[in-house]
C-alpha cells in the first residue's frame, strides 16, 4: 500500500469517527434515546444513535470508496471488490452509552482480507480519539496530542489488567480471568473498548476479554499494535475475528499471560 492510499484512508477514518461523534453527541445523556434489545431472553441494548452513527460512517463509505467493504454491527455486511473492508461498530460499550458513563467509543477497523491494517478508537464525549495503522500511531484529546506507546511493565505482579464484565464469558473463562488478575496488581472492569486505548497510551498493561465479535476487537486491535502492543487470541493466534482475545503492553508480558490462560482453553 503506498504512501498516498495511506494518507487517503487515515483521513476518511478521521471522517468516519467525526460522523459518528456528531450522531452520538446528538443523543448522549439528553432525550429522544430509543433502546431496544436484540434478544427477547436478556438484554442486549441498541439505541437509535447505534443505528444513526452507523448510517453516517456508511454513507461516507459509498460516497468516497463504494468498492471497499463494510462490515457493521448494526446495518450488516456489504462485500468488497477492492480488497478492503471497514469494519464498523458505531457505539461499543451501549450499556454505558445510556447509563451516561464516558467509557464508549465508535471503533473503526479496516482489513485487507488477511490482517487489520488501521484502527481508530474515538471517545466523543471526552475527546479522545485514538488511531493506529497506515503510518500512524497517535492520540489526541483535552490535554493535546502524542505518539502511542504502551507500558514496558513485564511482570504481571506490576501490572493493572482490565475487562469489561466480571464473568468475563463462560464460567471456564471466569476463573481463567481470576487466576490472571490475582497474580496482577491491579484489576479494574466495566471500560469496553476504552481499556484499549488506556493500554495503547502506556496507562495499564493487560485487557483480557471473551465472547468478542469481529467489529469489537479489529479497532482497538490496529490501535493497540500500533502502540508496540500485542493482541492475539487466549491460544497466541490471530484475535481479529473476536472470541477469547488478550492484549498486553509488550511480547514479555502477554508471553507471562498468555502462560496462565492457555491453562483454560
Amino acid at each position: 500500500m503506498n504512501e498516498t492510499l495511506q494518507i487517503e484512508l487515515a483521513a476518511l477514518a478521521h471522517k468516519l469517527a467525526d460522523a459518528a461523534r456528531n450522531e452520538t453527541l446528538r443523543y448522549f445523556r439528553g432525550g429522544g434515546l430509543q433502546t431496544s434489545s436484540k434478544l427477547t431472553d436478556g438484554f442486549d441494548p441498541v439505541t437509535v444513535a447505534d443505528r444513526a452513527a452507523e448510517q453516517a460512517m456508511r454513507q461516507l463509505i459509498e460516497a468516497e470508496r463504494p468498492e471497499d467493504g463494510i462490515l457493521g454491527e448494526e446495518l450488516g455486511n456489504k462485500a468488497s471488490t477492492s480488497g478492503l473492508t471497514w469494519v464498523l461498530d458505531p457505539i461499543d460499550g451501549t450499556r454505558g452509552y445510556i447509563s451516561g458513563t464516558p467509557t464508549w467509543g465508535t471503533l473503526i477497523g479496516l482489513h485487507d482480507g488477511k490482517r487489520v491494517v488501521m484502527g481508530l478508537v474515538d471517545q466523543p464525549y471526552i475527546g479522545e480519539r485514538f488511531i493506529g495503522g497506515l503510518g500512524q500511531a497517535q492520540f489526541s484529546g483535552p490535554h493535546g496530542s502524542g505518539i502511542l506507546q504502551t507500558s514496558v511493565v513485564n511482570e504481571l505482579q506490576h501490572a493493572t489488567i482490565f475487562t469489561t464484565f466480571p464473568e468475563v464469558g463462560t464460567a471456564s473463562d471466569a476463573k481463567a480471568f481470576q487466576d490472571l488478575s490475582g497474580q496482577c496488581q491491579l484489576a479494574r472492569y466495566g471500560m469496553d473498548c476504552y481499556a484499549y486505548a488506556l493500554l495503547a497510551i502506556g496507562q495499564i498493561d493487560l485487557v483480557v476479554e471473551a465472547g468478542l465479535a469481529t467489529y469489537d476487537i479489529q479497532g482497538p486491535l490496529g490501535v493497540v499494535e500500533a502502540a508496540g502492543g500485542v493482541v492475539t487470541n487466549w491460544q497466541g493466534g490471530p484475535a481479529d475475528q473476536g472470541g477469547q482475545v488478550i492484549a498486553a503492553a509488550n511480547s514479555e508480558l502477554h508471553a507471562k499471560a498468555l502462560k496462565v490462560l492457555t491453562n483454560y482453553v
